[in-house]
């Protein structure tokens, strides 16, 4: 934001604004036009990053205020389309799944098939919020130590040397119960969002200024963003809009969730 500023030749604070009137207005376009989705996989991650500082250096109080420390963002992409349902900030709780998987919910229409890995939360959020009526499936993968010895080891992902399909709620396919594609999305934000990127100080300083930030980037991702093998828009395949967005499509939303200004009285002197 400080490099847009300079570029720009603006104040951060104009900045800031900006952001902040974006998110707005994505949040409200994405909660009202995303409806009624006829998705018939339904694949759910969650995706870790801080804000302020990491967990291990945050105050209690800050940490219960929120103010502050991790924060995961849950993520639910339709695996035909590309089209990202619901996502939700917070923490890796069953409250937090819960208000998630309601979201997602609200949103589908008809039977789906739903894949998560093995967080156990996900077992009372989907049963809460589809019942009976969904084709759930966990798929819980098992992780091995690294090959690596030096000091790369570090940064490298854990070895998968398996994974374990459980069948939680209906008859799901069983061809079908697989998480790469949202955990292929979940890279996606770290390679499009500064936020995201590992090991650099491009970290959220404030919870508010994160969740602008990944409004605005769903909304670009579902809307504009061309998907090289659909070559449609996530929103177009999944038959939400026909119209091909851009940038200015966003800023007219933010024009168009300013309220318009107030007439202005004739001006009235006081009686002395």
């Amino acid at each position: 934001m400080r490099s847009v500023s300079r570029v720009a030749g603006v104040s951060i604070n104009t900045v800031t604004k900006l952001l902040v009137d974006a998110g707005a207005a994505c949040e409200a376009f994405h909660d009202k036009t995303v409806r009624n989705v006829a998705a018939k996989r339904v694949q759910c991650d969650e995706i870790w990053s801080f804000v302020g500082s990491k967990a291990r250096n945050t105050s209690f109080a800050k940490k219960q205020s929120g103010e502050a420390g991790d924060v995961w963002t849950w993520t639910a992409l339709d695996a035909d389309t590309k089209l990202i349902v619901n996502w939700t900030v917070g923490d890796r709780s069953g409250a937090a799944a819960k208000m998630f998987m309601h979201g997602v919910a609200e949103r589908l229409s008809g039977r789906t098939q739903i894949t998560t890995d093995g967080h156990k939360a996900y077992l009372l959020a989907v049963d809460s919020a589809f019942g009976a009526d969904v084709d759930y499936a966990m798929l819980d993968k098992i992780y091995g130590e690294s090959p690596d010895r030096g000091p790369a080891r570090r940064y490298s992902p854990a070895l998968c040397i398996g994974a374990k399909k459980t069948v939680i709620e209906g008859r799901p396919d069983p061809d079908h119960i697989s998480t790469s594609h949202v955990e292929r999305q979940n890279l996606t934000m770290r390679m499009s969002m500064r936020r995201f990127t590992r090991l650099t100080n491009g970290f959220s300083k404030k919870v508010e200024n994160h969740l602008d930030a990944l409004a605005l980037y769903f909304v670009y991702y579902n809307f504009c963003r061309i998907h090289k093998t659909l070559r449609v828009t996530p929103a177009m395949a999944a038959g939400i809009t026909d119209e091909l967005m851009d940038m200015s499509h966003i800023v007219r939303l933010i024009d168009q969730a300013e309220e318009a200004p107030k007439k202005r009285g004739p001006y009235k002197k006081k009686a002395a």
